[in-house]
């Protein structure tokens, strides 16, 4: 079976996993059909072959398909093999060539962001933010980044109550999630977020999201300097220059940009 432009039906199998992936929850063939502008008949034995090599579940009561436990071998395999770093290491230090500042690579893991890859630009003074280093997430510029791409309800699920944030003694303001709420919605509006002494005191943070093939957050890409060496008025201009990179880095791992 081939489409109408002569590609092998692989292609249209693969269109009925990455939809399956993209999805909240199971979903029934006909919306799968309909989704994808495919004959009902055609989504039944595409489903039928990801079924028997464990690809994607069938849920006879609820008439519906999900994932199946060999889509996350392959999501594991995905994450040992780390290719965020390895894709990321060269884009962060052109970054780091092009702004003259040092640069580093976060992933969002519950209410903490861990840091992947760091590009120290020379001369500058070493950071928090090594390689390994988990940070509450409301606190740092690429945390905040992420979390505004995620539906509010969300955000909400994972920060439910006052003991969900982290405490700092240099806070002036308690963090809550009226608090969180207000920063992700600047977040939202500018397109970019920031930290400026959250973090470390002196220094500051402008950051920008990598979304993966579904516009889910993959990853965070941001700067840290010296509060003194950029004024405010130029973070917008810094946010631009990281969302280029950030956008390479979403097409290298087939994200969207």
């Amino acid at each position: 079976m081939r489409n109408e432009d002569g590609v092998p039906a692989a292609r249209n199998t693969l269109r009925v996993l990455q939809y399956l992936g993209a999805q909240r929850g199971p979903v029934a063939a006909a919306t799968i059909a309909t989704s994808l502008d495919l004959p009902r008949s055609t989504v039944y034995r595409l489903l039928g072959a990801l079924e028997d090599f464990g690809f994607v579940l069938h849920f006879p009561e609820a008439r519906r398909y999900g994932i199946g436990v060999a889509a996350f071998e392959l999501s594991s395999g995905f994450s040992r093999q780390e290719p965020l770093s390895r894709l990321g290491r060269p884009i962060l230090a052109a970054l780091v060539d092009r702004v003259g500042e040092s640069a580093h690579l976060a992933v969002l893991n519950g209410t903490d962001v861990i840091y992947l890859v760091e590009e120290r630009a020379p001369r500058r003074p070493t950071l928090v933010t090594d390689v390994g280093v988990r940070l509450p997430s409301h606190l740092t510029a690429s945390g905040r980044a992420l979390l505004a791409t995620l539906p509010k309800t969300q955000v909400r699920a994972l920060f439910p109550t006052a003991a969900s944030f982290t405490a700092r003694a240099s806070d002036v303001e308690e963090f809550s999630y009226a608090r969180l709420s207000r920063i992700l919605d600047t977040v939202r509006a500018d397109g970019y977020a920031a930290e400026d002494g959250d973090v470390t005191a002196g220094f500051a943070s402008v950051a920008v999201a990598v979304r993966d093939h579904a516009g889910w957050p993959a990853a965070g890409i941001t700067v840290t300097f010296e509060r003194d060496s950029i004024s405010r008025s130029e973070w917008p201009a810094l946010a631009e220059t990281i969302t280029f990179y950030a956008r390479e880095l979403s097409q290298r791992i087939r994200g969207v940009v």
